[in-house]
Protein backbone atom coordinates (compact mmCIF):
# COMPACT_ATOMS: atom_id res chain seq x y z
CA UNK A 1 0.00 0.00 0.00
CA UNK A 2 1.26 3.48 -0.85
CA UNK A 3 1.71 5.99 1.96
CA UNK A 4 -0.32 9.20 1.74
CA UNK A 5 1.05 12.26 3.51
CA UNK A 6 -0.73 15.57 4.03
CA UNK A 7 1.61 18.55 4.21
CA UNK A 8 1.29 21.12 6.96
CA UNK A 9 -0.08 24.52 6.01
CA UNK A 10 3.09 26.38 6.94
CA UNK A 11 6.71 25.51 7.57
CA UNK A 12 7.66 25.63 11.25
CA UNK A 13 11.27 26.73 10.52
CA UNK A 14 12.82 23.77 12.36
CA UNK A 15 16.32 22.58 11.57
CA UNK A 16 16.23 20.05 9.97
CA UNK A 17 12.78 20.45 8.45
CA UNK A 18 10.06 18.10 9.69
CA UNK A 19 8.85 15.21 7.55
CA UNK A 20 5.45 16.82 6.87
CA UNK A 21 6.90 20.18 5.83
CA UNK A 22 5.62 21.33 2.41
CA UNK A 23 9.18 22.07 1.26
CA UNK A 24 10.37 18.57 2.17
CA UNK A 25 7.51 16.94 0.26
CA UNK A 26 8.11 19.17 -2.76
CA UNK A 27 11.78 18.17 -2.79
CA UNK A 28 10.80 14.49 -2.62
CA UNK A 29 8.49 15.12 -5.58
CA UNK A 30 11.38 16.59 -7.59
CA UNK A 31 13.50 13.55 -6.71
CA UNK A 32 10.78 11.31 -8.13
CA UNK A 33 9.95 9.67 -4.80
CA UNK A 34 6.55 11.31 -4.26
CA UNK A 35 3.62 12.35 -6.40
CA UNK A 36 1.30 15.25 -5.67
CA UNK A 37 -2.35 14.25 -5.59
CA UNK A 38 -3.97 17.44 -4.30
CA UNK A 39 -3.15 20.88 -3.03
CA UNK A 40 -1.47 19.57 0.14
CA UNK A 41 -1.50 15.79 -0.28
CA UNK A 42 1.29 13.60 -1.60
CA UNK A 43 1.65 9.87 -2.22
CA UNK A 44 5.05 8.28 -1.68
CA UNK A 45 5.76 6.23 -4.80
CA UNK A 46 8.70 4.28 -3.42
CA UNK A 47 10.24 3.64 -0.03
CA UNK A 48 12.20 6.77 0.86
CA UNK A 49 15.68 5.91 2.08
CA UNK A 50 17.38 7.57 5.02
CA UNK A 51 19.87 9.43 2.80
CA UNK A 52 17.11 10.76 0.50
CA UNK A 53 15.04 11.96 3.46
CA UNK A 54 18.10 13.64 4.99
CA UNK A 55 18.80 15.43 1.71
CA UNK A 56 15.18 16.59 1.38
CA UNK A 57 15.02 17.86 4.98
CA UNK A 58 18.33 19.79 4.87
CA UNK A 59 18.37 23.55 5.22
CA UNK A 60 20.55 25.81 3.15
Amino acid sequence: MLATITAKKKCCKDKPRCKKCPVTLKRLEHMGLAQRTGKRSYVLIDVVGKADMKKARARG
